[in-house]
């Protein structure tokens, strides 16, 4: 069983919760230094914690699930996991329903509009990995499903949902489809040849990165509004402008002619990004 839970926790690379983890963290802190003026209690820290684990744990496996046939006939996915025969549909349902679970339990123990906005963060979850095969804004889905984090954070610590909230959501939702965007370049011709839609295999590699790079322009200047209109001060600010920076490099690293650093643009970038925007914002707060 261990081995097993070893190797779901792989297939739906686990240690990525780090894009929207500290996010959700992000929205927790704000929100409790702007509605309450304080910081949130440890309990809340943890119940976010457990409910994001869940909701990460819980989308990615389906996101597996729904897309074996596809992650099967794709030379680049055939190894994952459940076609690969490593596990079976049937236990990764099972870590899904617990998955689901933590998140429901977690919910319960934050507040009741944390409850209340559940079935719509649990639509987004689920509906995405259907969204390719009929719309090529399905970037966008997956931006609103991750924007959800700190939304989520935010609720989480407050028990309320401002204007504040979803500026960082639009934040959050952009940064992600820009980047979900150019990591879709790699599969272009096959999403073509396969009536998957995407924005690469609807507009070329070129085109799709140009949208990649208007997505993280509004990504940045959303980040940007939070400066001017939260209690967040300069220090805040140059965290904001470091995450431009790494923006700006992670565009750089693809081309329409040259994908091979391609995986360092997505994940690790993008990693430093959500931890850079963070611990800028608690550094901000705290002094």
């Amino acid at each position: 069983m261990i081995r097993k839970i070893k190797i779901i926790l792989e297939m739906i690379k686990f240690e990525h919760t780090v894009f929207a983890l500290p996010f959700a963290y992000f929205g927790a802190m704000l929100g409790a230094f702007i509605v309450n003026n304080e910081w949130p209690a440890w309990s809340e820290w943890l119940w976010i914690t457990i409910a994001m684990i869940g909701a990460r744990s819980a989308a990615m496996s389906l996101n597996r699930v729904i897309d074996e046939q596809i992650d099967k006939r794709n030379p680049r996915t055939a190894n994952r996991a459940i076609p690969a025969g490593l596990v079976s549909k049937i236990e990764v349902l099972l870590f899904i329903l617990i998955s689901f679970a933590l998140l429901f339990y977690a919910a319960f123990q934050l507040n009741i509009l944390a409850v209340y906005l559940l079935p719509i963060a649990v639509f987004f979850l689920v509906i995405y990995s259907y969204t390719k095969r009929f719309t090529w804004t399905c970037h966008l889905i997956l931006g609103v499903t991750i924007g959800l984090a700190p939304l989520g954070g935010w609720v989480g610590a407050t028990g309320t949902l401002t204007w504040e909230a979803l500026l960082l959501f639009l934040a959050v939702a952009f940064w992600t489809a820009g980047f979900d965007v150019i990591y879709a370049t790699q599969d272009a011709d096959y999403d073509r040849e396969n009536e998957l839609y995407s924005i690469p295999s609807q507009f070329g590699i070129g085109r799709a990165l140009k949208i990649a790079r208007f997505l993280h322009v509004i990504s940045f200047l959303s980040f940007v509004g939070l400066f001017f209109f939260t209690p967040l001060g300069w220090i805040y600010f140059i965290g904001v402008v470091i995450a431009g920076g790494i923006m700006v490099y992670e565009h750089s690293l693809v081309s329409e002619n040259d994908l091979s650093k391609l995986d360092v643009a997505f994940f690790t970038m993008n990693g430093i990004l959500s931890l850079v925007l963070f611990i800028f914002a608690i550094g901000d707060i705290l002094i």
